[in-house]
């Protein structure tokens, strides 16, 4: 509908159908905003006319972003696929690249692959070694590659939905710790957290549906900490927990000001980054902004609109922290790009 650059309020007026976000009502602690922070609410300012694509060429939907340690910015994207009415997920696979890399200093493409690989592409993480996670929903896997493409690790049932050791039920992301081992977030069916060994190897999972601590409902996003800690992005109970290590509930982070996380992640300053999304399906969206929060759950910036403009979104869906600080946001629905944040 638009390249990285759009400059039309009129495709804001389609922003589409999406799941229900329901809110719970369950509460334990409430993020806010003080004046003093408000002074830092406009401390990012969007770096225009980033990423450059070649001519003719379109992101589609971007549900996955990352940054590795050599300077490149890796998106995952549903290049002319959208999430069909009535939630049914096909398994065919698109033909497009799905997977683009770009310079994140000048924006210049480097590459691209995935043609013939995904589905229905939806999470995206890079680990401490550059390789590239990604989820897909509609195949009910997680992959682990090389930069370059190479497929390094499998795991799932492809079409094949379950909740046990070796299957999951449309998983959402995949937090990876430096010894190797990795957390996935399970996901639009299941209500769970799934920790693996480095080589893939079940380890144990934890959560069940409900709103309670250790409950989720749509675990949509999953960082870690340099401390080991687990961020969840509990999207329709509007609230990110975070656990310890081993799965045990540490704390909840909920309330007006921090509305409804559909990600997260933490930068190397120890800051935690959260996603936005605001309550939609609305008329018009109410948010679309990125919060930075401390480790104790304070926030301390925010930046981001509603809209179609340069550093708006329409539905912010994923994030990424690279090692310079800046932030890189993707957008699903007629968002449909992504963006690069600087202080």
């Amino acid at each position: 509908m638009h390249d990285h650059y759009p400059l039309n309020r009129h495709a804001v007026l389609f922003w589409g159908v999406a799941a229900a976000l329901a809110c719970s009502p369950h509460r334990v602690a409430a993020p806010r905003m003080d004046s003093d922070d408000m002074i830092r609410a406009s401390s990012y300012r969007v770096v225009h006319g980033w990423p450059r694509l070649p001519s003719g060429e379109l992101l589609g939907q971007v549900s996955g972003v990352g940054a590795d340690s050599r300077g490149a910015v890796i998106v995952f994207r549903r290049a002319r696929r959208s999430w069909p009415p009535g939630d049914t997920l096909s398994t065919e696979a698109i033909d497009a690249p799905t997977i683009m890399v770009f310079d994140a200093a000048s924006g210049r493409q480097l590459g691209a692959w995935g043609a013939g690989r995904f589905a229905m592409p939806h999470g995206l993480a890079v680990d401490d070694q550059d390789n590239v996670w990604v989820t897909d929903v509609a195949l009910h896997q997680v992959f682990k590659f090389t930069r370059d493409g190479v497929l390094l690790l499998t795991l799932g049932e492809r079409g094949v939905p379950g909740e046990d050791s070796s299957h999951f039920n449309r998983p959402t992301d995949v937090a990876v710790a430096p010894d190797g081992s990795f957390y996935v977030s399970d996901g639009y069916r299941n209500s769970r957290v799934v920790r693996f060994a480095k080589d893939g190897r079940y380890l144990f999972s934890w959560g069940r549906r409900g709103s309670g601590p250790g409950e989720f409902h749509e675990p949509h996003g999953i960082a870690l900490d340099a401390a080991g800690r687990v961020y969840v992005a509990d999207r329709r109970n509007a609230r990110v927990q975070v656990f310890d290590s081993a799965g045990r509930f540490v704390a909840e982070w909920k309330g007006p000001d921090l509305g409804r996380p559909w990600a997260v992640r933490v930068g190397n300053n120890g800051d935690v980054h959260v996603v936005d999304g605001g309550d939609q399906p609305a008329a018009p969206p109410d948010r679309a902004r990125v919060l930075t929060l401390t480790r104790q759950g304070r926030i301390i910036d925010s930046f981001g609109s509603f809209g179609n403009y340069d550093g708006q979104f329409v539905w912010p869906h994923a994030i990424a922290v690279a090692a310079d600080g800046a932030i890189y946001v993707g957008d699903v629905s007629t968002g449909m790009r992504v963006q690069k944040f600087v202080r």
